[in-house]
């Protein structure tokens, strides 16, 4: 496949910074589709996309499209992904990748027997920053790791109109902020053991607050915070036996870090450059996974993406969150 083609399912915030860190680092965008024409051919003006289309059918139905970036508020990507698999088109679906295990696994299988690729858009594991930590942990730098502490905190608004404040879009912090953190714990320490939460909740109803201490395979403990009301340092610390990595603020977009030992001698320091957000290089993986004929990558493969989501889904019971329609 040497033009990969893209097309962009929906036209709220987060679509516009994909499609704008897209076309920075020169990929392909050849349409765009939303409920509404009026907003699909906005968008395609401002992009200079060939397609608009009226509908999300229209848009998966589309012959010069590929790949399609689901970017629906978080109850449609299921939905959103399973029409797009049936029409023949590999998915990056905005994170979360659904609203919880069974939704994803059915994504995931539907994938597979359409020999497709389903990918979570997790944005910040294909980050520069986050390769060299990988690396830098894999081939012990920090000897054993013991400790990780993330958080993900924000203040973003307590108006009830809101979409983190509605409930029935999966508003709250654990789905929209709290998942990074979780996912980097993930990531770094593999599958959780044992998973101890503690949630608070606003006056709609939704977690404006969840804490969670997780023991990993190697005895190694992690813990994350998630806020959508009030704005904390945004940092994140791996703590090994013979140095640490300290993640500067915001930790989960293109940053900084330094490797410290234990004696406060700084023996690495890493800067991000880039163009743009950072968004395209998830892209940039997708488009290589399907070059080399794969729909499953080594980054965030399919199977964790959906014991990722069986995790949050523990989280959600232990404090008693439920969404609209669950059974």
């Amino acid at each position: 496949m040497d033009d990969i083609r893209w097309g962009i399912l929906a036209t709220g915030g987060i679509a516009h910074s994909f499609t704008r860190d897209l076309l920075t680092a020169g990929l392909t965008i050849t349409a765009v589709g939303s409920r509404r024409a009026e907003a699909a051919a906005a968008f395609a003006a401002e992009y200079d996309i060939p397609h608009a289309h009226s509908s999300y059918e229209a848009l998966v139905a589309d012959p010069d499209v590929d790949i399609v970036y689901i970017a629906t508020p978080h109850p449609f990507h299921a939905e959103n992904a399973l029409m797009a698999l049936d029409a023949g088109k590999h998915v990056l679906v905005e994170k979360p990748f659904t609203l919880n295990a069974e939704e994803a696994a059915a994504v995931r299988d539907r994938a597979e027997a359409n020999g497709l690729l389903a990918m979570e858009a997790m944005w910040s594991r294909y980050l520069p920053h986050m390769v060299r930590i990988r690396h830098l942990v894999t081939e012990g730098a920090l000897g054993d790791v013991r400790t990780l502490f993330a958080d993900h905190t924000q203040k973003i608004s307590d108006d009830p109109a809101h979409r983190l404040n509605a409930l029935e879009l999966g508003g709250g912090a654990l789905l929209d902020l709290g998942i990074y953190p979780v996912s980097f714990a993930w990531d770094i320490l593999g599958a959780p053991l044992t998973v101890t939460a503690k949630g608070r909740f606003s006056e709609a109803g939704t977690d404006s607050e969840v804490a969670t201490i997780f023991q990993h395979d190697n005895g190694a403990l992690s813990t994350t915070v998630s806020s959508s009301r009030a704005a904390g340092p945004n940092t994140a610390h791996i703590v090994g036996t013979s140095a640490r990595i300290d993640i500067d603020r915001v930790w989960y977009t293109p940053t900084s870090f330094r490797v410290t030992t234990p004696e406060g001698d700084v023996i690495e320091e890493f800067t991000t450059e880039i163009e743009g957000r950072g968004m395209q290089f998830q892209a940039l993986y997708a488009e290589q996974l399907l070059r080399e004929g794969r729909t499953d990558g080594d980054i965030l493969p399919i199977d964790e993406t959906v014991a990722i989501m069986a995790t949050l889904d523990e989280v959600r019971a232990q404090i008693g969150l439920r969404y609209p329609g669950e059974h």
